[in-house]
């Protein structure tokens, strides 16, 4: 009988790692991370013992001549956990490590550099192209030859001039990544099925455009081939991608990344990007929704990207941050250029989320409700669904003048920008708490449109968030006017302002648990700062949206309930999300009496009287409107999706994808009608 004596495996110090001895310590330095270690004279010393064996392999016959349970073996074994946690040892078969530059990446870069190795030998790659023997195609072939494959080219009719598809055939299921020439750059797509990427290309193309005209310099072809081969390499491996290496925070862990080059000057850099086809399994799983703010702005930031986003992105651009922080979400339109929504809130990071989710709920149609989480969404809905309940008994004034941020906003609006106003405050219904606060102009008729209005749980924060929406609307820059018909001055909304021709439903308080989570609020920071007062706020939020449910008796679903990412199914003509429908018209709240959204047409800020020609066809969107959501829709168009005729006008299909692109994404979409689609 023969006896087979398998490999025996060994833990090596990685290629390429650097070491610096400290006076009480080291620092070792590798290609995936870094490390220092400190607090003890011996650390030195015991790296004198420790790394020959470890760059040599030898590491296992040193640990056999140690005596378990020593002080010497476990400082070792406390110094090898540290090595193992920061990428630096990698765990391979006796023996030399694997001769040539592939071999010593693959000793730097792959955990198990011996079973990657064995996957690239049982790999071929193939190179396609509408001319195989084109410059791009011919750097592409290169780079993956010189990752050690076999590299066939085949002609390929299907492809556009300017685009490759890179292949690799294995044991396991082919995989791809498609490069190409776009704009004034070009692209390499995620690796996936070659099915995907080719998706992922023509939407990328359908995005940036056709390639510019002039000559690229001449590394350009170069370093978009080498990154595409490196990609695909990488996935034949068995390795990360290189797009999740380098600590890039505006990644996002668990969507896959395009990278992006410019031509002039040369550079290229990643991106979070989802293509309207999601083919491969790993694209249809979507993000949990954001814990904290900072990582809603992160998704805000990847979906409002200005090259490959879906959104409009908001940014505080040339605008004043005083009295009030201001956002505004550009809408680049035919023939009014710069027309946009612009809008405030207590600190400019919350101003950019709530333009952003008005932006994808305009882009929708009135009656649906966007929200970085399910909490945020609800939250904002009921609000909406609670400032049109009628009447209610007044608040003496006494109540809510106390209130440090009701105190400051009033004060700046009627004192620092001298407006006459009058704020009054109304419980909605008895044995609720639950108070809405509108502010009109002194003066103005009493059917005219309210400078700001908030919803919230006690008569201070329905104050203070309704005076913060009249300073906001009042101090938001009027949009350009068109042409052909004469534009209002900004319209008096709360909280965000535009070229809208309708009330903007207040929200309010509704992110402040999503402001505050994971934040240190000091033990000084009362309600007279910013972040005292989201604080207290976001601990009254569960009982006043539950409050809201029963006010409003809107159907809304549960917080849990709200729509998210989930992996749920959906309905072929409207996405069904536990009691909340998504649907691709506007219509108004079930059960109640009013216009589609339930929502007054508005009169510009002053006299009251809307001059002519205000309203369009378009379910009472002004002008600038109108030309302005289409530019919001060139973003849209990545998706795949037909060019609307106005806001809410997407259709069926447009709106289940972009549903489908904010869900993946983490963000949450309510439609406040909970109707049945059609």
């Amino acid at each position: 009988m023969t006896t087979v004596t398998r490999p025996t495996a060994v833990r090596r110090l990685r290629p390429g790692v650097a070491v610096t001895p400290l006076r009480a310590g080291l620092h070792l330095r590798g290609r995936g991370g870094s490390l220092t270690l400190e607090g003890s004279d011996a650390l030195p010393a015991l790296w004198k013992l420790l790394e020959e064996p470890l760059r040599e392999g030898r590491l296992e016959d040193l640990l056999a001549r140690m005596a378990p349970g020593s002080a010497v073996r476990g400082a070792v074994d406390a110094l090898l956990r540290q090595l193992e946690a920061h990428g630096l040892l990698a765990a391979g078969e006796a023996g030399p490590p694997a001769p040539g530059p592939v071999g010593q990446w693959l000793e730097e870069s792959a955990g198990r550099p011996a079973a990657s190795a064995a996957a690239l030998a049982a790999t071929r790659a193939e190179v396609l192209a509408a001319d195989p023997d084109a410059a791009l195609a011919r750097a592409a072939g290169q780079a993956l030859a010189h990752g050690g494959l076999p590299v066939a080219y085949t002609a390929d009719p299907g492809l556009p001039a300017g685009r490759v598809l890179l292949r690799v055939h294995g044991d396991g299921p082919d995989r791809a990544v498609a490069a190409g020439r776009c704009g004034g750059g070009g692209y390499a797509t995620a690796p996936g099925s070659p099915a995907q990427a080719r998706s992922d290309a023509r939407a990328l193309e359908a995005r940036l455009g056709p390639a510019a005209q002039e000559a690229a310099p001449a590394a350009f072809l170069p370093l978009l081939a080498g990154t595409a081969a490196h990609r695909l390499l990488c996935a034949a491996a068995g390795l990360a991608d290189p797009a999740t290496e380098g600590g890039d925070e505006r990644l996002l862990p668990g969507l896959p990344a395009v990278l992006l080059a410019d031509a002039r000057p040369l550079r290229a850099d990643y991106r979070s990007w989802l293509g309207p086809e999601r083919l491969d399994a790993d694209r249809r799983t979507g993000l949990a929704p954001a814990r904290t703010l900072g990582e809603a702005l992160r998704r805000l930031d990847a979906l409002g990207d200005g090259r490959c986003g879906v959104l409009p992105g908001p940014e505080p651009a040339d605008l004043g941050q005083l009295p009030v922080p201001l956002a505004r979400c550009v809408l680049p339109g035919d023939g009014v250029p710069g027309a946009s929504l612009t809008g405030g809130a207590p600190r400019l990071d919350l101003a950019r989320l709530e333009l952003f989710c008005r932006a994808a709920e305009l882009l929708l149609g009135e009656g649906f409700v966007i929200g970085a989480d399910p909490g945020h969404a609800r939250g904002r809905a009921l609000r909406a669904a609670a400032a049109r309940l009628p009447g209610g008994a007044a608040v003496p004034e006494e109540r809510w003048s106390a209130h440090p941020q009701a105190r400051h906003w009033w004060t700046t609006l009627t004192v620092r920008l001298g407006v006459p106003a009058r704020l009054e405050v109304v419980r909605a219904a008895p044995g609720e708490e639950v108070y809405r606060a509108v502010v009109h102009r002194a003066g103005a008729p009493a059917a005219a449109p309210p400078l700001g209005e908030a919803v919230e749980a006690t008569p201070g924060d329905a104050a203070a968030f309704a005076a913060l929406a009249a300073v906001s609307a009042l101090t938001a820059p009027t949009p350009p006017a068109p042409t052909t018909t004469p534009t209002p001055p900004a319209p008096a909304v709360p909280a965000v302002t535009g070229p809208v021709g309708r009330r903007v439903p207040p929200s309010g308080g509704a992110v402040a648990p999503l402001a505050t989570a994971g934040a240190r609020i000091a033990a000084w920071e009362d309600a007279g700062w910013t972040n005292g007062w989201m604080a207290d706020v976001a601990g009254r939020e569960e009982a006043f949206q539950a409050a809201l449910h029963r006010l409003t008796g809107s159907g809304l679903p549960d917080v849990a309930d709200a729509v998210g990412p989930s992996d749920r199914g959906e309905p072929a003509d409207g996405v069904a999300l536990s009691g909340a429908v998504v649907r691709g018209d506007a219509v108004g709240l079930a059960g109640r009496a009013g216009p589609p959204d339930g929502l007054e047409p508005l009169d510009p800020v002053g006299d009251g009287v809307a001059p002519p020609g205000v309203l369009g066809p378009w379910d009472g969107v002004g002008p600038v409107d109108r030309v302005g959501i289409r530019g919001v829709l060139r973003g849209v168009g990545s998706l795949g999706l037909p060019a609307p005729s106005g806001p809410g006008s997407l259709g069926a299909a447009g709106v289940r994808e972009l549903v489908s692109q904010l869900r993946a994404f983490g963000f949450a979409v309510v439609d406040i009608t909970g109707k049945e689609a059609p």
